[in-house]
C-alpha cells in the first residue's frame, strides 16, 4: 500500500539528513512518522513525505532509509510568507510527485494551507484523498479578535504600519485561509478528525465525504515522565503560546488580579515570543497592538513580575516546563483539539481550559480537568482559584490530584501511539480498497 504524506513543515527527521535546521511545531507528525519505521516491513505501508521547503528544494526527490524502512521525500517550494494566497503554481509540482510515487492514499496534514487545496486539485479521484483536520480555520477567523476592545483591534502601531500586519489584516489572513480550507474539505472524499466539534463541522461542509475518527499520537518525549505535586513550583501557571488574540493570554491578564488576591505567590510562565516586550526605544517601535494591550494590562493590573516568556522551546524543554509548573491553562477563545493539553495530560500536569471547540471531547469537567466558562476572565480565575483551594487539606485528597491522574489516564488512552497507529492503517486500507 502506497501512502504520500502531505506535511506543512519539513519533519526534523528530513531536516537532519539534509542538514538543516529542524521546526519544533507539529510534533505529533514525528511521532506518526516514529510508528511507521518501528514497524518496519510489518506496517505493509510504502511511504513518501512531500514536504515545504526553501527554492532551492522545489524540485528536490531523494529516497531516506530509516530501520530499513525506505521514504520518497518530496520537496516543493511555498512562500510561507504570505500562506493567505493561494499558489497555482503548486497543482503542477503535486501532479508530478503523484505521478512519480503512485500512491494509493493521500494523506494531507492539516487544512488551511495552499497546499493542501492544490494537492486537492491535484488528486483526480476523491476518493483516494484524506485530509486531516487540525484547526478549523474559517471558524477561528471569526473569534480572532476574542472580545479585543475595538480601540486595540482597529489600532495600528508604527511595526503594524511598516509590516502591513495590523490586526485587522491578521483576521483577513485568517479567512483567506479560511476559504481555502473550505474548498479543500468540499473537494476530498475522506476527512480525519478526533472531536465532536470538527466532526459537525466536517459533516456540515462537505456531507458526501467519509468522516474517520482518529487520535493524534504525540511527540515521544511526552510519553515518559510524570509529574508530582511535591516536584512542581507551586502556583506557577504554563501558558502555551501568547503570539495572538485568539490564544486569549489578556483573559489570563484580567484573571491574574483575582488570582493572585488568593494567591500572591501565582506566576505565569509562556512559551514563545516576548511580545509584550522591554521598555527600550526600540522596543516601542516594535511592539505590535496586541503586544501594546497587553503591556497596559500588565501595568494596570500591576503585574511586574509574575509574567516570564520562555522564548521558542524544544521538546524536551517544554516538557521540564510543563514538569515544573502547578498547572497548564489554555484560555484561547477557539480551539479545536490543542496538543498543548494532550502533552500536559499525558504528562499528568493538572489542565484548566475554556469550555470551547473541540476541548470538551478532550476533558471533561472536574474528572480529568477543569472546565470555564470560555473568553471568561472571572470563571478562569475562579476555575483556578477552586483547584488550588482543592489542596487546603493536603495534595492527597484533592481535586488537584484526581485530575492529574485521570487526566494522565485519558491522554495515554486517547494518543496511544500503538492503537493510533493500527486506526490509521484501517483508514489506509479502507481508502486504498474503495
Amino acid at each position: 500500500m502506497r501512502v504520500l504524506w502531505l506535511c506543512n513543515i519539513m519533519l526534523p527527521a528530513i531536516a537532519e539528513k539534509l542538514h538543516l535546521e529542524s521546526s519544533v511545531k507539529e510534533g505529533w507528525l514525528t511521532g506518526l512518522l516514529s510508528q511507521v519505521v518501528a514497524q518496519g516491513e510489518n506496517s505493509g505501508v510504502q511511504l513518501g513525505i512531500a514536504f515545504p521547503a526553501n527554492e532551492n528544494l522545489k524540485e528536490y526527490h531523494d529516497v531516506f532509509v530509516w530501520n530499513r524502512v525506505a521514504v520518497s521525500c518530496y520537496g516543493f517550494y511555498e512562500n510561507t510568507d504570505t500562506p493567505e494566497i493561494y499558489q497555482p503554481h503548486l497543482e503542477s509540482r503535486f501532479e508530478d510527485i503523484v505521478r512519480d510515487f503512485k500512491p494509493d492514499v493521500v494523506h494531507v496534514f492539516g487544512t488551511e494551507y495552499p497546499h493542501t487545496l492544490a494537492m486537492a486539485k491535484a488528486v483526480k479521484e476523491p476518493k483516494h484523498l484524506l485530509i486531516g483536520i487540525q484547526g478549523v480555520v474559517s471558524l477561528c477567523a471569526d473569534a480572532y479578535f476574542a472580545k479585543l476592545p475595538k480601540s486595540v483591534v482597529y489600532r495600528r502601531t508604527l511595526r503594524d504600519i511598516l509590516r502591513k500586519d495590523s490586526l485587522q489584516q491578521q483576521k483577513d489572513k485568517f479567512v483567506k485561509r479560511g476559504k481555502n480550507e473550505l474548498r479543500a474539505l468540499r473537494i476530498t472524499g475522506n476527512v480525519t478528525g478526533r472531536t465532536a466539534f470538527d466532526k459537525e463541522y466536517c459533516e456540515k461542509v462537505n456531507p458526501d465525504a467519509i468522516y474517520h475518527p482518529m487520535n493524534e499520537t504525540m511527540r515521544p518525549c511526552f510519553y515518559e515522565g510524570e509529574w508530582s505535586y511535591d516536584a512542581c513550583k507551586k502556583h506557577q501557571i504554563f501558558f502555551s503560546q501568547a503570539d495572538y488574540p485568539l490564544k486569549g493570554f489578556h483573559f489570563l491578564l484580567e484573571a491574574l488580579p483575582a488570582i493572585l488576591e488568593k494567591y500572591p505567590d501565582a506566576k505565569v510562565v509562556v512559551a514563545g515570543n516576548n511580545i509584550v516586550r522591554g521598555n527600550g526605544i526600540m522596543d516601542l517601535i516594535k511592539i505590535s497592538s496586541y503586544g501594546k494591550y497587553l503591556k497596559y494590562l500588565l501595568r494596570k493590573n500591576k503585574l511586574r513580575g509574575k509574567i516570564q516568556f520562555l522564548g521558542r522551546l524544544s521538546a524536551e524543554e517544554m516538557k521540564k516546563t510543563y514538569l515544573e509548573s502547578h498547572i497548564c491553562l489554555c484560555a484561547s477563545s477557539l480551539e479545536n483539539s490543542p496538543n498543548s493539553l494532550a502533552e500536559a495530560m499525558l504528562l499528568g500536569v493538572p489542565v484548566v481550559a475554556g469550555e470551547v471547540g473541540g476541548i470538551p471531547s478532550m476533558v471533561d469537567n472536574r474528572k480529568d480537568g477543569i472546565l470555564f466558562e470560555g473568553e471568561n476572565p472571572k470563571a478562569l480565575a475562579e476555575a483556578v482559584i477552586r483547584l488550588w483551594d482543592s489542596e487546603d487539606n493536603g495534595f492527597a485528597g484533592s481535586l488537584t490530584k484526581r485530575i492529574s491522574l485521570a487526566g494522565a489516564a485519558r491522554a495515554k488512552k486517547a494518543h496511544d501511539p500503538q492503537t493510533n497507529f493500527n486506526r490509521l492503517l484501517e483508514i489506509y486500507r479502507e481508502i486504498a480498497e474503495r
